[in-house]
């Protein structure tokens, strides 16, 4: 008798992207966009920790940190990755909806953290050789995972406002909107120029280039981190203070995200965005300096 074997793929909804379908328990949850991002997270952490261990190229306080972050980023991230293919999201002991986000906060401050502290505190300080060369590489794959984990929170403020109606009642919510846009565009523009190598068709510096961008994103988030709370909760310019206020939070199916959480989750993200941007200032400010 023959035998047919079916192959099942469980779908659900998740946080990757409040309100969209994600499938999950396949693994075609790698094939998209979120999946490939967070397999960059992966690859990027895991090179990064396997090049200074190869060489043993860390010691004291800051070394350790580095190798630290790089190892645990990994672990998380092979954790996340895990789960959602394993459709295991109703098992895991924490908020599902609120962990993967949160992490990938975290993992970018970790990631920048250690992409500025390693080359810095111990890679200027290492001879020539096979292990400066490791070094380097992994401050490299270290500068990779930071982007990939700052695109994955930068992307979920446009999956929170992807409802206009969030905004579409008062231009200086509009004005927020094209912040988020610009600010977004402009990282990538200078990433691509940089992968690209193509720094040398710029008429000033990259270095100061990059301060250009970092400087201007840095006052573009400060108008946005203050005007989007004040038209979004504050009753004097038709804002809802409370969640209670607001309908839609009524509904309590347990992936849906009503609209006062989105309003919520953009004001949280914004204000990380913004401390995001302060720290690029800082570093690439640091660059200027020394070469001049």
């Amino acid at each position: 008798m023959p035998v047919t074997v079916t192959r099942t793929t469980i779908t659900t909804t998740s946080s990757s992207g409040p309100g969209f379908p994600t499938t999950v328990g396949s693994p075609r949850a790698l094939t998209q966009p979120l999946g490939l991002l967070r397999l960059l997270q992966l690859i990027s952490t895991c090179v990064a920790f396997s090049l200074v261990a190869s060489v043993g190229a860390w010691t004291g306080a800051m070394g350790n940190w580095s190798m630290f972050t790089w190892c645990f980023c990994f672990a998380v991230t092979l954790i996340i990755l895990i789960v959602e293919l394993g459709g295991l999201q109703a098992r895991f002991p924490l908020s599902w909806r609120n962990f993967p986000i949160t992490y990938a906060c975290y993992a970018a401050l970790f990631c920048l953290s250690a992409s500025i502290i390693y080359p810095t505190t111990y890679v200027q300080f290492l001879s020539h050789g096979r292990s400066r060369d490791h070094a380097i590489a992994a401050t490299t794959f270290s500068c990779i995972a930071c982007v990939a984990y700052a695109t994955e929170v930068a992307c979920v403020i446009f999956a929170f406002i992807s409802n206009p109606y969030l905004y579409q009642h008062q231009p200086a919510l509009e004005w927020c909107v094209a912040v988020y846009s610009i600010c977004f565009i402009l990282a990538a523009v200078a990433i691509l120029l940089n992968l690209g190598d193509c720094t040398n068709m710029l008429p000033i510096p990259f270095p100061s280039f990059l301060s250009g961008l970092a400087l201007l994103s840095v006052l573009f988030y400060a108008t946005a981190l203050i005007i989007w709370p004040l038209y979004q909760f504050n009753e004097k310019y038709h804002g809802q203070p409370w969640r209670s206020m607001d309908v839609s939070c009524g509904n309590r199916h347990t992936y849906y995200v009503c609209s006062w959480d989105r309003r919520l989750a953009v004001a949280i993200l914004t204000a990380i965005n913004l401390l995001a941007y302060v720290a690029d200032l800082v570093y690439s400010a640091r660059l200027v300096f020394v070469r001049a």
